[in-house]
């Protein structure tokens, strides 16, 4: 029991002639790793034998060890340098989660080569090949791979990919070549590429969404992912204490699942069980079946994910002791989790675990790679996204009523954004910053030790016409509360305009129900439109006010697509691309006269 220790939130907190708070943790950062190849040659050494990575392979795994992954490394980075790759010619990764995916990455650092891996749906989805074509332009890939080039074959012959080298794991299509192919470079060619490797070195270039639909690419260096994990470190004893286990779906091209989580397991000798699972009703019986086969010490997921479980241990006893029987820590990630879900996850781990399982969050962006902010001790009831990691200094500068905006300094932030350094020089302060264009307030303001709690992004807020500031962020999550399963999402407009109003994204099982009464983009069921109405009703009292008072609501009939940009490749909407694609529909919604339009009151 006592080996899941954590240690007591401590912070310094200094504040200045303006208000500007600066905040770090009381402890020091631990060593840091000069680079993620230290860790692998330490566990190769230490635990030759242990399991690093599997994959699902028929009934059961197909599984890695640290020394067989050492040697696989070896010789794959002797192939790449023998092609003349090198740290200005990255690798284009457009497959997922795979043992040759991570095999591929880590030959591709042990030599200097950045990788960028990218989501499997600029490849796979219909009409989202412009993304992957802007991306292919930014980065001037080297090599591309894909695990299995049949599925693969449309992305792989766009015009972009045109006289460059081509690799997948199976199915080859012609101008593809097997990633197990190739001439290797001289013992002395090998260890000359590694010896250029320092914490400097570029490891990764991650792309991210703005409010426009190009992603930026941000440029991530060892430095970075190590100190990481050496931060960690200071908040969460636990993790020296055994080798860490997860069974885990997150995507690699995501900061989250690629560098947090692949790394934790790394840099501590654990086990990483790739689940084929996703959060979705149709595929979390592969998680659940994955999770059967192999417990995990932490579990990372997203909100909806952890719901999904919830739902399935209800009647699956065998789901409750798989998940929660070796459990140090469970952990969500992306959005708020629903105080229900917490709730029930805490009660179980109450009943198989005596409470000995920390339920927590963090905050941190692809520009902090990731972890930047940590609630590293125990709290009663979600919400609060912690205090600083050690190493990390925590800029609050004053905006309206308790809010602050957050910026950020640290070695495990970003140095900038791939060939674009407008970009780059907007994203720092005159201080060195990063502006994270995110907002918070401190949880008790006179003992920042207790922690921050996350209170929007700042770019989401607007401004009604009369000069009221909306924080969208929080109203929206007051309407999410109020609508729960009768939508998948809600979109908040007004900016420019006299009143807050709603664009309603139903849920998908509403949608295959009412369908056949969508028209020009807007479902308009009697029924369903009169059970949104209800729900809001509340909402419209005045006594709430100009910015938490809401007056209209439209309900669309036509899911966001990621063709259009108006999903991330994280699977997160993008606001501002939803409602500049849908603008005759906004306009619609301040519109006296459409009939769709559901205007509330009281």
């Amino acid at each position: 029991m006592a080996r899941r220790s954590y240690r007591t939130q401590k912070v310094l907190s200094e504040t200045r002639g303006d208000g500007t708070r600066l905040l770090r943790s009381a402890y020091d950062l631990a060593p840091v790793a000069d680079s993620t190849n230290d860790w692998l040659h330490q566990w190769a050494a230490q635990r030759p034998d242990g399991i690093f990575l599997a994959e699902r392979s028929g009934p059961g795994w197909r599984r890695i060890t640290y020394r067989e992954t050492l040697e696989q490394v070896l010789a794959l980075a002797a192939r790449l340098v023998a092609r003349g790759l090198d740290q200005t010619t990255p690798i284009l990764i457009l497959s997922g989660n795979s043992i040759d995916h991570a095999l591929l990455t880590l030959a591709a650092h042990y030599v200097a080569i950045p990788t960028v891996p990218v989501a499997e749906q600029y490849s796979l989805l219909p009409g989202a090949e412009a993304q992957l074509r802007y991306i292919t332009g930014l980065i001037d890939p080297g090599l591309v791979y894909a695990e299995d080039g049949e599925k693969f074959a449309r992305a792989l012959t766009l015009d972009e990919m045109a006289d460059r080298p081509l690799m997948v794991s199976r199915n080859p299509q012609p101008g593809m070549q097997l990633l197990s192919e190739g001439d290797a470079c001289s013992a002395t060619e090998l260890q000359a590429a590694h010896a250029r490797v320092t914490p400097d070195t570029v490891a990764k270039i991650l792309m991210t969404s703005g409010s426009t639909s190009n992603p930026k690419g941000v440029i991530t260096t060892q430095r970075m992912l190590c100190a990481n994990q050496a931060q960690y470190i200071g908040a969460l004893p636990f993790l020296e204490d055994r080798p860490p286990v997860l069974v885990d779906w997150l995507p690699w091209n995501h900061v989250f699942g690629g560098s947090n989580n692949f790394n934790q397991v790394l840099a501590h000798g654990g086990s990483l069980y790739i689940d084929d699972g996703k959060p979705a009703p149709a595929l979390i019986g592969r998680t659940v079946e994955n999770l059967k086969l192999q417990s995990p010490t932490i579990a990372y997921n997203v909100p909806v994910g952890f719901g999904l479980l919830r739902d399935a241990m209800q009647s699956d006893p065998e789901l409750k002791r798989a998940l929660f029987g070796d459990l140090d820590m469970l952990f969500y990630a992306g959005a708020a989790l629903p105080p229900d879900i917490w709730q029930d996850l805490d009660t179980i781990a109450r009943e198989l675990r005596g409470g000995d399982v920390m339920l927590t969050t963090c905050w941190g962006m692809t520009e902090t790679a990731p972890a930047c902010i940590f609630q590293h001790q125990p709290q009663p009831v979600p919400g609060l996204v912690g205090a600083p990691l050690p190493g990390v200094t925590v800029k609050l500068v004053p905006e309206q009523d308790d809010r602050f905006e957050v910026r950020v300094k640290g070695p495990n932030i970003t140095p900038g954004y791939y060939r674009d350094p407008d970009k780059t020089a907007d994203a720092f302060d005159d201080e060195g910053f990063f502006l994270t264009e995110d907002a918070m307030t401190l949880a008790e303001p006179d003992n920042p030790s207790a922690g921050l709690r996350f209170a929007g992004r700042i770019a989401e807020d607007f401004k009604l016409v009369t000069g009221t500031w909306v924080r969208a962020t929080a109203l929206r999550l007051e309407l999410l509360g109020a609508l729960k399963t009768l939508v998948q999402d809600v979109i908040l407009t007004g900016e420019g305009r006299d009143a807050v109003g709603a664009l309603i994204l139903p849920a998908p099982d509403v949608l295959a129900r009412c369908g056949e009464t969508a028209r020009d983009g807007l479902l308009q069921d009697p029924g369903y439109s009169a059970g949104i109405a209800r729900r809001l009703a509340p909402f419209a009292d005045p006594a709430r006010g100009s910015a938490n008072r809401l007056t209209r609501a439209l309900i669309l009939s036509d899911p966001p697509s990621m063709a259009t940009g108006e999903i991330t490749a994280k699977g997160n909407l993008n606001f501002r691309k939803l409602l500049l694609n849908r603008a005759e529909i906004l306009d619609a919604l301040y519109s006296d006269t459409h009939s769709g339009v559901i205007h509330l009151t009281i």
